[in-house]
């Protein structure tokens, strides 16, 4: 299934970030940048790819993000009462966060589980912030973080 901003119909494969407002995501990319010591293209980036992983979470559990998109997840939450709102608008409920480690993060299944449901948002998917060798160690959130329903 795919959604628009306001869950109506079939999303066009267009830029995520405009399923949030121009601020929220100038706010967004600002933290991301000072908080990582990123550039600013990089920060816009991640947190596009972190949009198109919480539309591609919608309906399906137990996705994973990269370490890189891991960062946009985060501090979209951070901005708790942003990140319900869209939540409430794009998924009807709040997508819940996880961090979890299993055997499938650590052999890239749940990577190659996320990349399909990726793909089958249309949304574009920038695969270099999809990698196997981004999924994280297991030792810290960044890399073994799964979406709940």
């Amino acid at each position: 299934m795919t959604v628009t901003a306001e869950r109506t119909g079939p999303a066009l494969a267009t830029d995520p970030r405009d399923l949030v407002s121009p601020d929220l995501f100038d706010r967004l990319t600002a933290s991301i940048v000072k908080d990582h010591g990123v550039t600013p293209e990089y920060a816009e980036r991640i947190m596009r790819q972190a949009l198109v992983f919480l539309v591609a979470s919608i309906d399906r559990p137990r996705l994973s993000p990269t370490k890189a998109v891991d960062i946009g997840w985060h501090t979209f939450i951070l901005h708790t009462a942003d990140y319900a709102a869209f939540c409430d608008r794009i998924a009807d409920g709040f997508i819940h966060h996880n961090p979890i480690c299993t055997d499938d993060i650590r052999s890239g299944a749940a990577l190659a589980r996320t990349m399909e449901a990726l793909e089958s948002t249309g949304y574009p998917v920038d695969r270099e912030l999809w990698t196997v060798d981004d999924v994280a160690e297991c030792n810290q959130c960044h890399a073994t973080c799964y979406n709940s329903p």
